[in-house]
């Protein structure tokens, strides 16, 4: 798994560049900015652990699955999901899916079918490839809401040369189940683990 952003400065000016578009589209359209408060607030770039060198970009909230689907968590995610995605100026981006559920029940096996889909990712991604090592950590429960959990993923390729390290959560607010991923090069040295607890707990509290 490479979680590599190629044209990385030309992809965050685009993103930003829609991003505006965005802003100034919901500014002209009360209307619709007064529907959208019905809808799970996704993070902001600065409420993603922060990068040494960069700022953050973020994309629009899409409706849909995204496209490519996150190696880990991404199997169970439905088509009534909606994303945003999130990339610096370097090989650092992030991703966050959210998906609103008929009842808490259903919420609460769905959030517990992204978690397994988690703890069972490096094993995961090694049948899938050989030439991929994959090896991961769990990071424990955090006390908000409903709660969340939070895993880490670090992944070589032995053709490729690459070194990756990933940070998935997942949280439940109610109904509402969201899905938050971290990435860059590196291994579990670069984890910026008590940053993106802190963004996790900053996503679970904004769904509604």
């Amino acid at each position: 798994m490479n979680v590599r952003t190629r044209g990385t400065r030309r992809v965050a000016a685009a993103l930003a560049a829609v991003a505006a578009g965005v802003a100034v589209a919901a500014a002209a359209v009360p209307a619709a900015a007064a529907a959208a408060s019905d809808t799970p607030r996704y993070l902001e770039p600065g409420e993603l652990p922060p990068h040494p060198t960069s700022p953050w970009y973020a994309g629009p909230v899409t409706p849909g699955q995204p496209d490519p689907l996150p190696a880990c968590g991404g199997a169970p995610l439905p088509s009534i999901a909606s994303h945003r995605s999130y990339g610096t100026e370097y090989d650092t981006n992030a991703l966050q899916v959210t998906v609103v559920e008929r009842n808490e029940q259903r919420a609460k096996e769905f959030a517990a079918l992204l978690r397994k889909d988690l703890a069972g990712c490096a094993k995961k991604l090694m049948r899938q490839d050989p030439e991929i090592t994959a090896t991961q950590k769990y990071y424990g429960k955090l006390n908000v809401e409903e709660g969340a959990h939070v895993y880490g993923i670090h992944t070589t390729h032995s053709t490729v040369g690459t070194s990756d390290i990933s940070l998935y959560s997942v949280g439940r607010d109610g109904t509402t189940v969201t899905l938050v991923r971290w990435a860059q090069m590196g291994n579990f040295q670069h984890a910026q683990v008590a940053d993106f607890k802190n963004t996790t707990v900053t996503a679970v509290n904004k769904l509604y």
